[in-house]
Formats: C-alpha cells, structure tokens, sequence
C-alpha cells in the first residue's frame, strides 16, 4: 500500500482498521526523506529514534483502544527552528548553529505529541527565516530548497524543506513559520496548501523569533482539511508565551451551507507575472461558481513599506548579538553578510511610526473584511526562482505584495492552495486572506475550492 500522497483522514482510517502500521508508516517516510528528501535538501536531520519510539507508543495506543485524535500516529517533519529535546539539533538553518541543542521541546512540537503525531524528521529552512536579506536560493548550510516540481527550481523559503517534504509526499504534513510569506510561498512553489494562522493563535515558545510582533507557525499540507486538523491540535494560549491569545479554537470541518462572499482588490495581480496573472483570472471564474466575487479598493496606506520597517527593526534586534559579533560571517549566503548591519540603523521613530501605522491598517482591513469571507489573491507573484538566479523579493522592496504585507502587519489567517501549473510545469498559487480569528471561515473557503478543482491533486515529477 503506497502511504505518500495520502490526507490525515485516508492514513488515520487505515491505522484505525489495522490495514496499516504507524511503524510501518514512520519507516516509510523515514526511507523517503532519506532517499528523496536530502536529495531535495529538504533535510537537516533524521529523529529516527525518537519517531520509532513514538509510532510504536501509537500502535500499542490504538491496538488498546486509546484514541488521541486525528493525528494519533501520523508522522510530519518540522521546522528546524522549533526546539527539541534528546539532542537533536535546532539550527535554524544557520551554519554558526549546527551543532546547537537545547534539552527542552517547543510547545507546538509537545502538543502534537500529546496528540499523538510521530515527529520524523526537522527540515531545512532558509537561514534564520531568511531575516538577513538573502535574495537568491542558496541560503542555508544544507543547500538550496528543491521544489519536487523540477530539479532547478527554488521550493520557496524560508520554510523551504517543509513545503518540498510535504510536496514531495514524503511527510503528510510539517510545521513551518512565517513572518511575511513564509507559508505561502513554499506552500505556492511545491503545489501544496499551507495555513497562515492569525498571530497569537499558536503559541511560539520554543520557536526561533525573528520578528516578536510578525512571527507566526502554521502547517503545510496536501489539504485545507489537514491543515485544519493539524492547527486543532496545536492552538492555544500558552503560559510560556505571553502573545499566544488566550482563545480557544475548534476546527469546524462543517460545510457552511450558504454561498461564499469573495472579495478582490483592484489591480491584485496586476504586478504579477504573466502566468500567475492568467491562472488568477481562471481562479476567479471558479470562485464565481463558489459564490460572489466583488472587487474593492483599499486605503492607499504604505502596507508594505510600514511591514518591512517593523521587520527589518525587530529582526536586527533579535539577533543584535549575532551581528555584533561579526557571527553573521558565517553564513552561507553573501548577502546576508552584510545587509544586518543597514538594518541596524532604522531609526527608533521609523520604527514606532510603522507600529502606530500598523494599528490603522488592521482597523481598516477588519472594515473592509466585514463583509466578505476572505479576499482571494495570488499567494505569490512569481513563478518559482531557478537554483543559482537571484530573485525580486517583497520584503527588499523589489516586488509588489500588498495582500502579503497585510496579513504579515495585522497578523491575519490566510490559506494558500494550488490553483494550476504554468506551461514550464511549476505550480502557481491562491490565497483566501481572512479575518483575524476566522481559521476556520477561510478554511471552509479554501476546502470548497478544492471540492471544486483538481489541482492539490497534481502530482510532481520528482516524487
């Protein structure tokens, strides 16, 4: 029985009928990472031990009868800036930190196996969440991210083993984070869906900050549906962050019985590539069959100019040590030598006009959102970089992402699902922006379009 390419609900159905093994399923995903995983630079370590020892807890659990959930013996990988325990190493990406270890798990890896997941592997990520300005794809000590799309395109960043693992169909799921873009667009380059949760909704403890008041950890799956199972488990408050909300979340897999209400900001996809352009707009007609699609004007607000600043600011600050040291020469990629020390000299009244800024654009996105169920745009701009090309980048400046500054600044849900390929093969992107606090509104709306197309069902070459 072929375990790759399988929702959490196919697998959780097999184990639970005994057709197959969570050993058998942890092993089968521990050989593909091996085999196909490094070759895609999507791993930076193998927890084999750890991850036998827990799928064998699940066998014994649900041979006995004792059920945790949807995600009892389903293995995922992590992100590699999410501390584990046993000495596994956390690197977050970053050559100066290969060998680090902490003896203590991140909350989100805790809660998930309290729900019984089997943790297989921590997956490779653009170094320190790519907050030192890198603009090209090799930027981490494990090489650049291969999409499963083809051998010399970019898996996006900075979660970019979690988007080729889950790709690939090596792991059902993985954790990754995002600060501004960095769910959506490996989630956009490796043809999967991934979840942009609102900010506080999961806690951070345990998990590298590059930006306190940006930072977000979400999953990417094959599915709305499984990111909406995976998000069950690991929201909530969290004594040991103070910025995880203290608002409990059910995941509601109920279809809302009513046309969906889509809006779309004029001029969306006007600076995206031509390909992307001409998906959207095929996008859009489906949406049409889904429900309304109204297209709106925002305030003219610097969204993304405001973003980059508290960005770029807090970044500096979090690794203020590292920068100061002279540590950032031990990076991999050049630019990011150097671009931590511009960074160093944002202005505190830049930066605490941009926070007072961001107070304003959350208050008119809620009001521009009352109305609708999510606003619809391309999750990202640009069909993926080819390995050795250097790329434009929203949070340099070098490209427009209005809707990706939005949800970064107001801390805002977001779902990213495959809406097709280009004539080159690689996958292109939708996202449904929504409400804070409305996970699982934009999920319903994310689930619907993928009753409706086919494309989370497309299968990449190198799988």
């Amino acid at each position: 029985m072929s375990v790759a390419f399988r929702t959490i609900r196919e697998l959780g159905a097999d184990l639970r009928a005994g057709r197959l093994s969570p050993v058998a399923l942890a092993e089968a995903c521990l050989d593909g990472l091996e085999k196909t995983g490094r070759r895609l630079n999507a791993v930076v370590t193998l927890t084999r031990e750890r991850a036998l020892e827990q799928a064998r807890r699940a066998e014994r659990e649900l041979k006995g009868g004792r059920d945790r959930g949807p995600l009892h013996g389903i293995p995922y990988g992590a992100k590699d800036l999410l501390a584990t325990s046993g000495g596994i190493p956390t690197t977050w990406g970053a050559a100066p930190f290969r060998e680090r270890r902490f003896d203590y798990d991140a909350t989100v890896i805790r809660r998930l196996e309290d729900a019984g997941a089997v943790l297989v592997a921590k997956l490779a990520m653009v170094e320190l969440a790519g907050g030192m300005g890198y603009r090209q794809p090799n930027a981490s000590f494990t090489g650049p991210g291969i999409s499963p799309w083809a051998p010399d395109a970019w898996s996006g960043g900075s979660s970019s083993g979690s988007g080729s693992a889950v790709g690939a169909g090596l792991v059902p799921f993985a954790i990754g984070s995002e600060t501004w873009g960095s769910i959506l667009a490996p989630a956009t380059l490796c043809g999967v869906t991934g979840l942009r949760p609102t900010y506080g909704r999961v806690s951070r403890h345990g998990a590298m900050a590059l930006c306190w008041t940006l930072d977000k950890l979400g999953p990417l799956a094959l599915t709305a549906d499984d990111c909406g199972l995976v998000l069950d488990a690991i929201a909530g408050p969290d004594p040991a962050d103070p910025s995880a909300a203290a608002r409990p979340y059910r995941y509601d897999a109920a279809d809302p019985g009513r046309p969906f209400r889509f809006a779309v900001v004029r001029g969306a996809a006007d600076a995206a590539q031509p390909p992307v352009r001409e998906a959207f707009a095929r996008a859009l007609d489906t949406l049409r069959t889904l429900g309304s699609v109204e297209e709106i004007a925002l305030p003219d607000l610097p969204y993304e100019a405001m973003t980059r600043i508290i960005l770029w600011a807090e970044g500096a600050s979090s690794f203020e040590r590292l920068i100061e040291s002279g540590g950032i020469a031990d990076l991999t990629a050049p630019e990011d030598r150097a671009t931590p020390y511009a960074r160093d000299a944002i202005l505190a009244k830049d930066y605490l006009r941009a926070l007072r800024l961001r107070g304003v654009v959350a208050r008119e996105i809620d009001r521009a959102l009352s109305r609708f169920d999510a606003l619809v745009g391309p999750s990202r701009g640009a069909v993926g970089a080819r390995l050795g090309a250097e790329f434009r980048s929203p949070i340099r400046g070098g490209v427009p992402d209005v809707l990706g500054a939005i949800g970064a600044a107001a801390g805002l849900p977001a779902v990213g699902v495959p809406c097709g390929l280009t004539s080159e093969g690689l996958p292109v992107g939708l996202q449904f922006l929504g409400r804070a606090w409305d996970e699982n509104v934009v999920l319903a709306a994310a689930r619907a379009w993928q009753a409706a197309t086919p494309y989370h069902r497309q299968r990449p070459p190198l799988s």
